[in-house]
């Protein structure tokens, strides 16, 4: 019998396609529990059975036990993605001083402003802190939730390689902007 691949969070491919406030309002929603309608389900991502109640993650739905499967060990229940484990590996493994928050967060694999607030929420919750030279630091539990999710996606400890600045597999993408429209309006801003 085949080993079946571990299941971790994942950002859908397409994000940038987002403007900023709808992406803003579903990563707020990640892990929110949603109730289907009367006579609908869902479908849970793990188990791909119905369901009428899960947790919602950008479109898809966990079942409780599936969303408790899918968390990895060290993350104190926050959901860890391969952007997350990118963030916190460039900041663990940064050799003479401690990475700026903007290298940070152009290198880690993810659309800038979902870096910003992965950044942000990964201070909350205390797996980053964050030096009055706007450098980041990684705390034992960053270094603990790192290992996990490391662990999870490549079934081996943290090593710098697997990163994807040291594979060559950075691509900032940005989010699309509206074209302007040329009106005779003057501007006044």
């Amino acid at each position: 019998m085949e080993k079946q691949p571990e299941t971790y969070f994942r950002y859908p491919s397409n994000l940038h396609e987002l403007d900023l406030a709808t992406l803003v309002s579903m990563y707020r929603d990640r892990g929110i529990p949603k109730k289907a309608k009367p006579g609908e389900y869902f479908v849970c991502t793990v188990s791909n059975k119905l369901i009428k109640e899960g947790k919602w993650w950008f479109g898809s739905y966990y079942s409780q036990a599936a969303w408790n499967k899918t968390l990895t060990k060290g993350c104190e229940g926050y959901p860890l993605t391969k952007v997350e484990m990118n963030v916190l590996g460039l900041v663990f493994s940064a050799e003479n001083e401690a990475p700026r928050r903007e290298y940070v967060e152009q290198n880690s694999g993810a659309v800038s402003k979902l870096a910003y607030m992965i950044v942000n929420d990964l201070k909350e919750f205390g797996f980053l802190s964050l030096d009055d030279q706007d450098r980041l630091l990684i705390t034992p539990r960053g270094e603990k939730a790192l290992q996990g999710i490391a662990k999870r996606i490549t079934g081996k400890k943290f090593k710098p390689e697997i990163l994807k600045v040291n594979q060559g597999e950075i691509r900032n993408p940005q989010i699309e902007r509206a074209p302007k429209e040329d009106n005779e309006q003057a501007d006044l801003f």
